[in-house]
């Protein structure tokens, strides 16, 4: 009585598409290409500066840690770095850890 009855309709024809499958696939590629460019290139770029900055490190170098540790460096291996952070206390880190090197005299600013 108040709801009328739906009768199916045959759905029209499906048109070929000229492009084939491409068309499919072009936002997939479209959504990559932006992705590339917002989130893995840049993460790439400071993955390259932070193991140049680490190659760099020499003895006598303020640096902080990832943890917040601000010392200097005492001595350095081939994935350790001992670090001074007073005088006669010294910690050995991971060098993956060392986070920047700061500007001479950081230390004594303190």
């Amino acid at each position: 009585m108040l709801i009328s009855n739906a009768f199916a309709q045959a759905a029209p024809a499906a048109a070929q598409d000229p492009l084939g499958g491409l068309t499919g696939i072009l936002p997939m590629i479209f959504m990559f290409g932006v992705l590339w460019f917002l989130m893995i290139r840049p993460q790439m770029k400071r993955a390259k500066e932070h193991k140049a900055l680490l190659e760099g490190l020499q003895k006598n170098d303020e640096v902080l840690t990832g943890g917040g540790i601000v010392g200097k460096v005492v001595a350095i291996s081939d994935a350790y770095v001992t670090v001074e952070v007073a005088a006669n206390t010294q910690i050995v880190v991971q060098k993956q850890a060392i986070g920047t090197v700061l500007p001479k005299g950081t230390l004594k600013s303190i």
